[in-house]
């Protein structure tokens, strides 16, 4: 890979290490301009670490990581100017009102006044937070902080945005106004990199990097992504999901159970031979059904079907 005009970020064979641990082994992937770019995986799948390193808080042990055009092992500081960085606690002023947290990172950029009047009306706007610019940051709930520290993070309009995992633990609604900021900045440009717990995230994304034990498997967007899926996907539609993956688990053709919403979500090497021997097993054991279709694969079952073996090989 070589960097050009439209690479926002650029990782080759990055590598991290704490102890015995390998925390990134050997990762490589290409942000471009004006996407939003997910990593996913589980905990320890090296997420934080990476967006660390991009930011500059943290040195890599090897690799090359270019963000904006610049080497971040020997310029963290001018890529700091360029980007902004949200970890999982960003550091909010609990005793500073929403008005007075969103200045003193203004200030801390060097905003001008104007310049921080107006971003932080529009954002405020954008994220439904304009009436509380006068409460208390502490006196805020948790989605409403992590709104509050997305605004505090592009009062300076970086040119590319670092996201640790800034939804977990927000309300659904929070989260889909959260995204609708996203997304409003994809529009105007900016290149988003962002970390998630939440596989209906990851949908969200114009491509993915899945991580599993530091390393980058795969690399591309959702839909890409799900023409990999080998075989066909199952959904089950039971009250009693628990009692019909019991069933289904460890039967031949059967690659994998996920519970989902109400039912099971069975990976299978043959959809047609596999729904009527598992709908004959169902019936035997007098677990109850409503019906057995073929559906499209999202992230999460992407993610069991693609890693899982892995997992159970480590």
């Amino acid at each position: 890979m070589s960097e050009d005009a439209g690479t926002a970020v650029l990782l080759a064979g990055l590598s991290k290490r704490f102890g015995s641990v390998d925390a990134v082994q050997d990762a490589s992937f290409e942000v471009r301009r004006g996407e939003i770019f997910g990593l996913i995986g589980p905990d320890g799948a090296g997420k934080t670490t990476i967006l660390r390193v991009l930011s500059g808080v943290m040195a890599a042990d090897s690799g090359s990581v270019l963000v904006d055009g610049v080497d971040v092992r020997s310029n963290p500081e001018q890529v700091r100017a360029r980007i902004s960085y949200m970890p999982q606690r960003f550091g909010l002023y609990e005793d500073l009102t929403v008005d007075e947290n969103i200045r003193f990172y203004a200030e801390v950029f060097e905003v001008p006044r104007r310049l921080r009047l107006d971003r932080a009306a529009r954002l405020l706007g954008a994220s439904g937070m304009a009436e509380f610019r006068r409460r208390l940051a502490g006196e805020l709930s948790g989605g409403m902080k992590q709104k509050l520290g997305l605004t505090c993070s592009l009062v300076h309009a970086p040119r590319i945005v670092l996201l640790d995992e800034p939804t977990t633990g927000v309300d659904p609604v929070s989260r889909r106004e959260f995204w609708q900021i996203l997304y409003g900045l994809r529009a105007e440009g900016v290149t988003i990199v962002i970390s998630t717990a939440y596989f209906d995230e990851a949908e969200r994304c114009d491509r993915l990097a899945l991580l599993h034990q530091g390393a980058v498997r795969y690399c591309e967007s959702p839909v890409a992504l799900r023409a990999r899926m080998p075989g066909a996907l199952l959904e089950i539609v039971t009250p009693a999901a628990r009692a019909a993956r019991d069933v289904v688990s460890g039967r031949a053709g059967v690659l994998s159970a996920l519970t989902v919403g109400d039912g099971l979500h069975v990976h299978v090497d043959d959809a047609v031979r596999r729904g009527s021997e598992i709908g004959e097993a169902l019936r035997a054991r007098a677990v109850p059904f409503g019906q057995i279709r073929e559906v499209t694969p999202n992230v999460e079952d992407l993610f069991v079907a693609l890693l899982a073996p892995e997992a159970k090989a480590a």
